[in-house]
């Protein structure tokens, strides 16, 4: 099998198994507990929150771990709105997570006014547009790091300096771009950041919100733990998956994002060599270096997908909660690509399995799905 949906999720490393393994069976305590098997989970605990935060480019204390990225939002959009003195008025880029921006929808049903920023025909913020419209005041502004879908990756420095001049609280959904390349949260000069271990060979249902030192941040699960800021027993077994990918994805970032690029560079250039009518989605912008969103013309998404499973490479539509779903996807929408275009589109994500053998195999593919349409419409 070559599975090429690393943006939806990817398999987790041996050593995160085996950190798991050991912490179901041996450091399963309660960190809240005083007696000592407790307390060692508490040791755990603070070492695993260290890792998280050195991934992320922050302070220890500024980690709160949560069941994933999702919570995370819902958290900072909750959170948002109900601190006192706000205004009733979120920004977010118009190509957010569809979870996002569905929870960010579904305020509008209590009054609060959600604020699609637009973005350029490569999926890049239209920074004019931002600073027209931090020129009214909000609660909150939301901007991913990373596309999930095309890749691209947003100027988040200049995003973040046009937010603190507006004193409006950024939020930054680093879910795609950790693990993959730097974060820099204290750097970018961000509030608040989240991010999902399975992403870059964690556990599932483990996650993190990252706010800033000194914010205070209402809670969406009120509670003891997490210093007040996340109620309910932590995870200690996904916490610990968590630290050894995060600890993984460190030291192997720089290699990983070398050789990942060559071979999305490698793959796009074949595939324009190759195929007619070939669409890249996000091209001539900065995009993560595993990320390839195509369209190759006059064959629809689910015909591609479907060829490509039969010869056992697993691929993706675009996000995997969204792509099982008819309508084409707002990200393109929001790019301004025709939706019979969209209708077209797949992505590709490598990971640390990929080689090119596996992409060759992806090209011959695709070459010859493409050889065989012709000959029938002869």
């Amino acid at each position: 099998m070559i599975y090429l949906d690393h943006n939806a999720t990817t398999p987790p490393l041996p050593e995160v198994i085996e950190a798991v393994t050991d912490c179901l069976r041996d450091g399963w305590g309660n960190p809240s507990s005083k007696h000592g098997f407790g307390q060692r989970a508490k040791s755990a605990l603070a070492a695993a929150r260290a890792e998280v935060a050195a991934l992320a480019g922050a302070q220890p204390a500024e980690v709160v771990f949560t069941s994933g990225a999702t919570e995370a939002n819902n958290q900072v959009l909750a959170g948002a709105l109900s601190r006192p003195g706000v205004p009733p008025r979120v920004l977010l880029s118009a190509v957010e997570h569809a979870g996002f921006l569905k929870a960010a929808q579904r305020m509008r049903d209590f009054g609060v006014e959600v604020e699609l920023l637009p973005v350029d025909g490569r999926g890049v913020l239209r920074l004019d547009a931002l600073r027209a419209a931090l020129e009214r005041p909000a609660a909150l502004l939301s901007v991913m790091a990373a596309n999930n879908e095309t890749g691209v990756l947003q100027p988040v420095v200049e995003v973040a300096a046009a937010a603190r001049a507006a004193g409006v609280p950024l939020h930054v959904d680093a879910t795609q771009q950790a693990g993959r390349l730097p974060l820099d949260f204290a750097g970018w000069g961000v509030d608040l950041m989240s991010m999902s271990a399975h992403k870059f060979g964690g556990p599932k249902g483990c996650g993190a919100l990252v706010a800033r030192k000194g914010l205070s941040w209402p809670a969406l699960l009120p509670g003891q733990q997490e210093r007040g800021r996340r109620g309910g027993t932590e995870n200690m077994p996904g916490i610990a998956g968590f630290a050894v990918a995060a600890r993984h994805a460190r030291a192997a970032m720089q290699a990983e994002a070398l050789r990942q690029g060559a071979l999305r560079d490698a793959l796009e250039d074949a595939l324009r060599e190759t195929l007619t009518g070939l669409t890249v989605f996000g091209e001539g912008a900065p995009r993560l270096p595993n990320t390839l969103f195509i369209a190759i013309a006059g064959q629809s998404a689910d015909r591609l997908l479907g060829r490509l499973e039969r010869e056992r490479i697993l691929a993706a539509s675009g996000a995997a909660c969204s792509s099982g779903g008819s309508e084409p996807s707002h990200v393109l929408a929001a790019m301004g690509v025709p939706p019979a275009l969209a209708r077209e589109a797949i992505r590709l994500s490598l990971g640390r399995d990929t080689d090119g053998e596996h992409l060759a195999r992806v090209v011959h593919v695709l070459r010859s799905l493409q050889s065989e349409t012709a000959v029938a419409a002869a």
